[in-house]
């Protein structure tokens, strides 16, 4: 990528020090050679559900192809655009990629789809959303500790995974229990680094669909001549190269695309940096819009994008079909070990103190959203299918 960047070694006020982290939950030893931040991106990499991004769907099913993103290409690439944003705003890098690669961790088995499908078996339970579901996994469902459970990171992580999307009013009940316990001020907005990686997510998912939905054959580059930024770049690459091979052209433009949305967002924010002139990242918090943005009119952009996106890709009917399976599989799932609970793996027993209850609904829901596609569909066929092992 082109866009400008800072120099390396400067930090800006706003950015967010480890040497001045609130800490951890469970307080923890300094490791003399990494920051706070360094050790909470390593955890992250080293989790169980960080790990099975690899088989979790991004859009299309892991085996309908070998260069679809999965929720883990997903996650890397919204790291390597943070950390390059980060760097160009002076702000910590390390906590920027731990936002990225934390982001997604949550995602049940077959992406939304499955995501859907759990939420509307568990609404007498209190539903499943994806975010509280990666604050689960990162401070509750990680077993690797001696002394606690969940990964313990930062409270400057735990807040932008929190609330990436600005400030929560009405926070879904993890989140709220562990705000009883340790509040992360969920009435402000979060660090500049949390805001970069939330944009970063859209940058990448933005234009990576587009390149999925290309190779799939859901739409074609004419049919995004009409779109806003989006258009003109493939109209101009057409122009310039029109017997460019279709593979080099796509990632081409999407190449283009994201220098594009990049360039605009630090053009966007230096503006809003020179406008509020925050003195710390507390100032960030406090200013009551946003820091990192986009401009109005890729904001605009974006919004016309997303229409197109569903009606062409999202809503296709291999997607659907997808869709179809997954609410069968995950839903199939749940009924039966809410039903017979002794047959979940011993270590799910035994958190089932009282079957049928809330809690218990939560515990299922809790390995269900665990499991890869992959894992989904062959724990589904040994549930169901008579003539499979068990």
């Amino acid at each position: 990528m082109s866009f400008p960047a800072a120099h390396p070694n400067a930090r800006a006020p706003f950015a967010c020090d480890p040497q001045q982290s609130r800490g951890r939950l469970f307080p923890e030893e300094g490791s003399g050679e990494r920051s706070v931040f360094q050790r909470d991106r390593d955890r992250i990499v080293h989790s169980t559900a960080f790990r099975r991004l690899q088989y979790k769907t991004q859009v299309f099913v892991f085996h309908e192809g070998d260069h679809y993103r999965t929720r883990l290409t997903h996650s890397l690439e919204v790291a390597q655009i943070a950390r390059s944003i980060a760097r160009a705003l002076g702000l910590d890098e390390d906590l920027a990629e731990a936002l990225a690669l934390a982001h997604d961790v949550g995602h049940t088995c077959f992406g939304h789809a499955g995501e859907d499908a759990l939420n509307e078996v568990m609404l007498p339970f209190g539903g499943f959303d994806h975010n509280d579901q990666t604050f689960r996994a990162l401070t509750l469902l990680e077993r690797r500790y001696v002394a606690f459970n969940g990964l313990n990171l930062s409270w400057e992580t735990l807040e932008g995974v929190v609330k990436h999307n600005g400030p929560l009013s009405n926070p879904p009940p993890t989140i709220a229990a562990f705000q009883a316990t340790w509040s992360l001020r969920l009435e402000t907005f979060a660090s500049a680094e949390a805001q970069v990686a939330a944009l970063a997510d859209d940058i990448a998912y933005n234009n990576h669909d587009i390149d999925d939905g290309l190779r799939a054959g859901s739409f074609t580059p004419q049919d995004l001549l009409p779109l806003p930024v989006v258009g003109p770049v493939f109209e101009q690459l057409l122009r310039e190269h029109p017997n460019l091979e279709p593979v080099r052209l796509t990632h081409e433009a999407v190449r283009r695309l994201i220098n594009l949305m990049v360039t605009d967002l630090l053009t966007e924010t230096r503006a809003r940096i020179e406008q509020f002139k925050p003195a710390s990242a507390d100032a960030v918090r406090g200013l009551g819009q946003p820091l990192v943005a986009f401009s109005p009119t890729l904001q605009a952009a974006d919004k016309a994008l997303r229409p197109f996106m569903f009606e062409r890709m999202y809503r296709h009917y291999r997607v659907n079909r997808m869709i179809a399976k997954a609410r069968r599989v995950v839903q199939d799932m749940f009924h039966h070990f809410m039903e017979t609970p002794q047959t979940l793996p011993p270590e799910w027993q035994r958190q089932i103190v009282q079957p049928g209850s809330p809690e218990a609904a939560r515990t299922i829901a809790d390995y269900i959203a665990g499991m890869t596609d992959r894992y989904a569909l062959e724990e589904h066929r040994r549930l169901f299918d008579l003539t499979a092992k068990t």
